[in-house]
């Protein structure tokens, strides 16, 4: 369960990929040590973007656009593979839960 990032997920259950099973399990300090594992430096921007990604699935209870998310945040899609590396990315650190097969074809 802990996939070898330390005591961040002790409360977090994941899924075989990774997901967070529960977004209200979310923390921040879930997302720091993800980002953590992933090499990456969380910014204002980065918090950005897993803000707002995180409230327009909590809202809307499915996947979002991610142009409009990207657009909401003021990110290029480009942009957005500099800071995460993909969209599945961005959603794993983000504390989401697993989008579906279908979703993360689009997502990779």
């Amino acid at each position: 369960m802990s996939r070898g990032l330390g005591d961040v997920y002790k409360r977090q259950v994941l899924d075989e990929e990774g997901y967070l099973l529960d977004p209200s399990d979310w923390s921040r300090a879930f997302t720091e040590g993800r980002a953590r594992a992933a090499a990456i430096e969380l910014s204002a921007r980065h918090w950005q973007l897993i803000e707002i990604i995180r409230d327009k699935y909590l809202r809307l209870g499915s996947l979002p656009l991610m142009r409009i998310v990207c657009k909401a945040a003021g990110f290029e899609k480009q942009e957005l593979k500099q800071h995460f590396g993909s969209c599945l990315d961005l959603w794993k650190i983000a504390g989401l839960p697993n989008p579906g097969e279908e979703a993360k074809t689009y997502m990779g």
